[in-house]
Formats: structure tokens, sequence, C-alpha cells
């Protein structure tokens, strides 16, 4: 009789067990839905009772050991909920620290909630097996973690729209196997990280609309999977280095909107996997590199607003694709090249130089 008692005080505690997740997490949980406000949708009536891992929006466990390693809410998504109810997400609030309790995260998406506000909590670089942390467009402020880089595991870091300031941390650099860095429309000042080509991995750096200052590494060029480099609407300044005309799989390269200056590098204008080329509203000068071929294929070439002078480079004509191409307010002169691409332009792609005429403009 005593040992069939033991067995059924030991079968209710292993139910219990099963029908729960872990008090720590628990707790951690139910913090973050303390700092937290969202009224429209209700997404937290789900987060009742003792087991995190059984029907809490957003969470998901480890079905072995039952730990918390997803927490993914996201304001504007194709989820049911959010479809249902016609609209986008709003939440308010701030972070709690205690989500660095949730030690055994591999996905933190807080992103898209528009009223999120406070800091990014620093003790977040202890999360050891973080892969993704996605906390983008919310409202919030102070600086991105000064120890990030502790984040061995990282894969995706995005922070974009926000209003994050300060210096990029220079641990950044140590996030080795990184692949996509978004820190879009913020705040942040200083330059470009020394050492930022150490992520080796890295295919995307989205870095646009902030205030960085100095001249772009010409280490970059190093980057064996950048695909997709964006510094447009910084104080970025200095010249181009011509290391990044010989990227490889470099397929989109924009820094419209600085104040760069020097001439164009004859190498990433014939570069061949380059197709979306934005160097607008810079102060570039000198001739336009006369080296397009017939691989040159550009959905996007935008030149406009430098200093640029000379003829509209021949070869041109012979690239396999010109889609947008805009080359006014430059001091350019000359003859417009007759043929392709340059019989389906508009006048507004040459408008605004010293002397240009031909079609689509008036007549030499």
């Amino acid at each position: 009789m005593r040992v069939v008692l033991i067995a059924v005080v030991i079968t209710l505690l292993c139910a219990i067990a099963v029908d729960s997740c872990l008090p720590t997490d628990l707790a951690a949980l139910e913090a973050v839905k303390a700092s937290l406000t969202e009224s429209n949708l209700g997404l937290f009536n789900t987060w009742s009772g003792t087991d995190c891992c059984l029907n809490w929006y957003g969470v998901s466990c480890d079905p072995s050991t039952r730990r918390v390693v997803d927490l993914n809410l996201r304001g504007e998504s194709e989820d049911p909920i959010l479809s249902k109810s016609g609209q986008s997400g709003f939440m308010s609030g701030s972070i709690a620290p205690e989500i660095c309790n949730l030690d055994s995260l591999t996905t933190l998406v807080l992103a898209d909630w528009k009223g999120l506000s406070g800091q990014i909590p620093q003790c977040l670089t202890f999360l050891s097996s973080l892969r993704v942390l996605d906390l983008t467009g919310n409202k919030l402020s102070g600086v991105i973690p000064t120890d990030i880089g502790k984040l061995k595991m990282l894969r995706v870091l995005n922070l974009a729209d926000n209003q994050i300031a300060g210096d990029i941390p220079a641990s950044i650099v140590n996030l080795a196997g990184l692949m996509h860095l978004d820190l879009r429309n913020n705040k942040l000042t200083g330059g470009v990280p020394a050492g930022f080509s150490n992520m080796k991995m890295l295919s995307r750096a989205l870095l646009s609309g902030n205030q960085l200052t100095g001249s772009i590494p010409e280490s970059i060029g190093n980057m064996p999977r950048l695909a997709d480099l964006d510094l447009s609407r910084n104080h970025i300044s200095g010249s181009i280095p011509d290391s990044l005309g010989n990227m490889r799989v470099l397929s989109t390269l924009n820094l419209d909107g600085n104040a760069i200056s020097g001439e164009l590098p004859t190498t990433l204008l014939s570069n061949h996997g380059l197709g979306i080329l934005n160097l607008s509203r810079n102060s570039i000068e000198g001739n336009i590199p006369d080296v397009f071929h017939g691989n040159s294929y550009f959905m996007v070439l935008d030149l406009s607003y430098n200093n640029l002078k000379g003829k509209i480079p021949g070869t041109l004509s012979s690239a396999k694709y010109i889609g947008h191409l805009d080359l006014s307010h430059n001091h350019l002169c000359g003859n417009i090249p007759m043929g392709d691409p340059f019989d389906h332009m508009d006048a507004s792609s040459f408008t605004n130089n010293d002397c240009l005429c031909g079609n689509p403009l008036s007549t030499c």
C-alpha cells in the first residue's frame, strides 16, 4: 500500500511538471507581460495558467527540456490574429530586464509595435544561444548594448526604425557568424567600426538613415558574402574605395545622400554583378568611366546631383540592360548617345547639366 501511494504521488508530481514550464521562465514571461500593454488584439489573454509552453501566443518551447526558446511577437505579419482584425498591432511599454532570465532563447522578436519604448536591456548580451534579435519598428532609445559582440551565435540583428543613438559598438565586429545586420533609420553616430570586414558571413549591411560620419573602410571590399550594402542618408565622406568594385557578390550599393567626394572607381562601373548602384546627392567629380560592357546589367544606375563632367560614356549603349538611369544635375556636356537604353529614357534623366543635347533633350 505504501509503495502504491508513493507511486501515485510521483505520478501526480510528474503530471504537474508536464503541465507547467520552468518557474524561472514563467516568472520572466509574466514580468514581460506586466511591462507591456497591448489592447487591440488581446494577445496576452492567451498568457494564462502555469504552462507557458501551451497556447501562449508567440511562445515556443523545446519539447525535451520545456524551456522557452522562441519569443516571437510581431505587430505586422500575416498571422491570422492580425489578418482577422484588419489592423496592425500597437503595443506600448518597455522591455522588462527579466526577459534576460529566458536564458535558453534562440529567437527574440518584439517588432513593429510602434509604441514600444525605453532602452534595450544590456543583459540581453548574456543570452548565449540567441540567433535572432529583431526589435525593429518601435520607439526604442538609448544605445546598442556595448557587449553585443558576446552573442557568438547571432545570425540576424535587426534594430531598424527606432530612436537608438550613440556609436555602433566596436564589439559588433566579433559577430563572426552574423548574416543580416539592419540598423536603418535610427540616430547612430560615429563611423563604421574598424574591423567591420571581420564579419565574413555578412550578406546584408543596412545602415542608412543615421548620422554616421567618417569614410568607407577599404577593407569592406574583402567581405566575400556581402551582397547588399546601404550607407545612404548619412554624413559619410571621403572617396569610394576601389575595393568595392572587386566584390564578386555585391549586387546592391546605396551610398546616396552623403558627402562622398573623389572620382568614380572604374572597377565599380565595370563590375559584372552590381545591379543597383545609387550614388546620387554626393560631391563626386571627374568623368564617368567609359567601361560598360555587354554584361553590364543595372536595374538602377543613379549618379544624379553630383559634380560629374565630360561626356556620357558611349559604352553605355553596349550594356545588356539599363532600367532606371539618372544623370541629372551634374556638369555633363555633349551629345546624348543614340540607341538603347537612351531611346526609352525621359528628359528628367538628363536635365540640369551644363550642355547636354540630343534626344530626349533639345537637338544639338
